[in-house]
């Protein structure tokens, strides 16, 4: 079954993992920017790293029949350095016009310290002053409850916020009630040790959609640290152990995120799905050497 993994750190895995990905359905991947696994020491670190997300990326992805989709922030992990963030924040117009933005993102909340606040309201204003969607990270573990509380109640400050252009992602079962009740789209991310196993994964969809299932997804969120770049089809084989139809199955995994990609002007499945398609579709430029020789 084809499937779109809203939330996937691609710049941190191998091009084995994009055939993985592709061989088991995988035919759309977004990459929200993210923290390294260390603090950079400058902004011109975040240009380099917006210039790979929107230039090589989605000519690596293309080469297996992918396509790549971006968000580009200071990330939760960082955002507590008022000064970087204004500097890293100053770069990000330069790349929303690049074909495959989908907006700001994934930018949050980590220890929900003040600057922190002040630097999410910074993302916020930036992506209504451009007219963007957001991709947004709840912090993890023991401050999950009051991460999410502050960025709802944050986020329903502004008027002009449409919820159904907002995702909010790392939901669990004690937010996925607040997220969704508010009208925005929540994320369930397929991650080992920190984040959902499996059968919570299925555990919420049996709960939660119910009444809101045109508006959830789920992602592998892999990256640098223990993570699994086909989890969606093992969510999948999990839906189907449970006995849940295929329809729904592919609604979580394929027309949800779908739907909510779409409402950006820029994202449209292609009619096409091969290398050379995609990669029109992206743009006129031919791949560069290193990623033709990759």
């Amino acid at each position: 079954m084809e499937y779109i993994d809203m939330h996937s750190h691609m710049t941190s895995r191998t091009t084995d993992c994009y055939h993985q990905m592709a061989l088991t359905g995988c035919k759309v991947v977004s990459e929200p920017g993210f923290w390294m696994g260390w603090d950079r020491s400058s902004a011109s670190g975040f240009d380099d790293y917006f210039r790979s997300l929107t230039d090589f990326e989605p000519k690596r992805a293309a080469q297996y029949g992918v396509k790549h989709v971006t968000w580009l922030c200071i990330n939760p992990k960082e955002a507590d350095d008022r000064a970087m963030s204004r500097q890293v924040l100053a770069l990000i117009p330069k790349y929303l016009d690049r074909p495959n933005v989908m907006g700001i993102g994934e930018f949050g909340l980590n220890l929900i310290t003040k600057n922190e606040v002040e630097t999410f309201k910074d993302h916020v204003e930036m992506a209504l002053d451009h007219d963007q969607m957001m991709l947004i990270h709840t912090p993890h573990l023991e401050d999950k409850y009051k991460g999410t509380r502050t960025i709802v109640e944050t986020l329903l400050k502004y008027d002009k916020v449409d919820p159904k252009r907002v995702a909010i992602d790392h939901a669990e079962e004690h937010t996925m009630d607040m997220i969704l009740t508010n009208g925005f789209v929540a994320g369930i991310t397929l991650y080992p040790l920190t984040k959902v196993s499996l059968g919570r994964a299925v555990d919420m969809i049996e709960v939660f959609g119910r009444d809101h299932g045109d508006r959830i997804y789920v992602a592998s969120a892999c990256d640098w640290g223990p993570s699994i770049p086909v989890a969606m089809p093992q969510f999948m084989m999990e839906m189907r152990r449970r006995g849940h139809p295929e329809s729904l199955i592919r609604k979580i995994v394929f027309e949800n995120p779908a739907e909510f990609l779409s409402r950006s002007n820029k994202f449209h499945l292609p009619e096409r799905w091969d290398k050379a398609s995609l990669l029109a579709a992206w743009s006129e430029q031919s791949l560069p050497a290193t990623a033709a020789k990759s």
